[in-house]
């Protein structure tokens, strides 16, 4: 008899912010275990249900559904400090995390020090700066990389010794670029000292093989991304980038699971597309359409607050991240936001500089103009909706244009925040 379990991958197919922590949420019920892979506290999952609203940084969105094991792999980078906060937040509305909640000893840890980093690096490139959250991400896996990181599994031994000498090295660095603004950094330290005090309560695991033993005993693992697909270091618009792999090969990475274990890929996509920070985004709207699509889509990040760039839905770049994940299932987000349109454009090719039209994603994407299809629009309230059989024509038709066009069958639809807003196909 087979008892191996499976692991099925969620992640975002466009620049992030398509809704990931609203889905797993939703197929949470059908899985063991939810482990997020990569990625730090600079993304947040909105969830909403029984009136209540949470924002996850870290801690996978699998916490709410009572008894699951929720993982933080060792592919992603911790802040003390933010964790505690969170943690605290979500055990005061009634959710026990201590016994619910592992972390991997390779996971790497983001010290004060990073975010100074961050800060320093952006502003010495000037004009060409990313656009990073500050919050120390990019310095957090330069160091993993270059093997100077500080992990969850040096709390256990010696912590301090190897914090000093960690600072010590980051603080001559931000002398070298000339960095003296160190506003408020005791009163940060501090309370990040106090998050290392609070994660010892928790269980830090040698994740890889305990996931690997989960599969073996024939449960069910969902792995959850941050970010999207487009913001991964190889494969995005880079260097308009996050620092480690977005994509469903980072699951493999991130967990230590072998790529022969994952069974389904769940790919996140909007009805349109947005984008946060600087970097090239081919189909975005700077009309009044833009303002009303933010504006409906309440296009504001989770953590930052910032106004998120947006535009109509990008089928060439979709149809690339599916390509490169491998997905075999879409899920349609924020359907809603275009109940109100006369008209839905969909980009279907890239006119090059040359003038000539291609259906793939070029090494550079900042010079080609959009080639659109127009498609009707349905013009019909959906948030209340309960069945497919209740969609308008002209939106079963825009689902049926996506899925031919990609290629890959939509199963899910999603008509608004709440948990119970979501029709499975």
């Amino acid at each position: 008899m087979n008892t191996t379990g499976k692991v099925d991958v969620l992640l975002g197919l466009q620049w992030g912010d398509e809704g990931k922590g609203k889905v797993v949420d939703v197929l949470t019920p059908n899985y063991d275990v939810v482990a997020r892979f990569q990625g730090g506290p600079n993304a947040g999952h909105t969830l909403e249900f029984e009136g209540e609203k949470y924002v996850l940084r870290s801690i996978p969105s699998g916490i709410f559904q009572g008894g699951k094991v929720n993982i933080i792999g060792n592919g992603v980078v911790l802040a003390p400090d933010l964790f505690m906060d969170e943690a605290v937040d979500l055990e005061k509305s009634g959710h026990p995390l201590k016994d619910r909640l592992h972390i991997s000893k390779k996971a790497h840890l983001i010290m004060p020090t990073h975010r100074i980093l961050d800060r320093a690096y952006e502003a010495a490139k000037g004009k060409n700066k990313v656009g990073t959250t500050g919050k120390g991400i990019g310095p957090t896996y330069t160091d993993k990389v270059s093997r100077n990181g500080l992990r969850v599994g040096d709390v256990l031994d010696n912590f301090e010794e190897k914090y000093a000498a960690h600072k010590e090295r980051h603080m001559k660095m931000l002398k070298a670029l000339g960095w003296n603004d160190f506003e408020g950094f005791e009163e940060v330290e501090k309370k990040w000292m106090q998050g290392i005090e609070y994660m010892r309560q928790f269980q830090f695991v040698d994740s890889e093989h305990e996931i690997n033993n989960i599969l073996r005993s024939g449960k069910n693992i969902l792995c959850e991304g941050a970010q999207g697909t487009m913001l991964d270091v190889d494969f995005g618009s880079y260097p308009f980038v996050t620092s480690s792999n977005t994509i469903c090969a980072g699951a493999c990475i991130g967990l230590g699971i072998g790529p022969n274990r994952i069974g389904d890929v769940y790919g996140i996509m909007k009805a349109y597309c947005t984008r946060v920070g600087a970097g090239p985004f081919p189909t975005e709207l700077f009309d009044e359409t833009g303002k009303t699509i933010r504006d409906l889509g309440h296009e504001y990040g989770a953590v930052t607050g910032r106004e998120r760039r947006c535009g109509w839905v990008d089928l060439i770049q979709l149809r690339y991240s599916i390509m490169i994940n491998g997905v075999t299932k879409l899920i349609l987000m924020k359907s809603d936001v275009l109940d109100t349109f006369d008209t839905i454009k969909a980009c279907v090719g890239y006119k090059l500089p040359d003038g000539t039209v291609t259906e793939e994603l070029p090494y550079e994407i900042d010079a080609v103009t959009p080639v659109y299809k127009e498609l009707p629009g349905w013009k019909t309230d959906m948030t209340k909706f309960t069945d497919k059989k209740q969609f308008p024509e002209a939106f079963a038709n825009y689902i049926k244009f996506l899925a031919e066009f990609l290629e890959t069958p939509i199963k899910v639809v999603s008509i608004g925040p709440d948990r119970d807003q979501t029709i499975v196909l």
